[in-house]
C-alpha cells in the first residue's frame, strides 16, 4: 500500500511540474515605462510593465517571486469599464490602485491575499489598475483623489 502512495504522490509531482513548464513556456513578456504617484507626502517614481493585451493583463505578476520597492504593473484597458482583479497563481501581496482616465486614484484595494481567487473589484468604472508590492500604498499615504502622471492619462510631465 505504501508504494502505492509513494507511486501516486510521484505521479501527483511529476503532473504539477509539467503543468506550470507548461505556463511557463507561455508566459507573456511586457514593455516598460516609468510613471510618478503624487501624494501629500510627495512625488515617488516607479518603473512599469505594461498589461495592454488580454493575454498580458490575465496573466499579470502570476508567479513573480519579488518585486522591486519602486516597481510595479500597469494594467491598461482601452476605455473606462467595471475591472475585477484576482491573485490566482501570484506569490506576493500586492496593492491594487484603481485608476481614472485622467490618471486620478479611485480607490485601493491594500495587501491583496496571495493566490486567491476572490475577484477584487474596482468599484467604480477604471480605466486603470496599477498594481505594486503590498504596503506600498500605506508607505506612500495614497488615497482615493491622488494622482498618476502617465501619459496615457494625459498627465506626464
Amino acid at each position: 500500500m505504501r508504494q502505492i502512495w509513494q507511486s501516486f504522490a510521484f505521479a501527483a509531482v511529476f503532473i504539477v511540474a509539467a503543468g506550470l513548464r507548461t505556463q511557463a513556456a507561455q508566459l507573456q513578456t511586457f514593455d516598460r515605462d516609468e510613471l510618478q504617484i503624487v501624494t501629500a507626502a510627495g512625488t515617488n517614481r516607479f518603473s512599469v510593465e505594461l498589461a495592454t493585451t488580454p493575454e498580458q493583463r490575465e496573466q499579470g505578476l502570476m508567479f513573480r517571486q519579488k518585486l522591486a520597492a519602486d516597481a510595479g504593473m500597469l494594467f491598461l484597458y482601452p476605455d473606462d469599464q467595471w475591472i475585477n482583479m484576482w491573485m490566482k497563481n501570484t506569490l506576493l501581496p500586492l496593492d491594487m490602485i484603481f485608476i481614472s482616465r485622467d490618471g486620478r486614484v479611485l480607490s485601493v484595494a491594500e495587501r491583496t491575499v496571495p493566490m486567491s481567487e476572490v475577484t477584487i473589484p474596482s468599484g467604480q468604472p477604471a480605466r486603470a489598475v496599477l498594481e505594486v508590492n503590498g504596503g506600498t500604498s500605506a508607505r506612500l499615504q495614497l488615497k482615493a483623489g491622488d494622482r498618476v502622471l502617465y501619459r496615457a492619462f494625459g498627465t506626464a510631465n
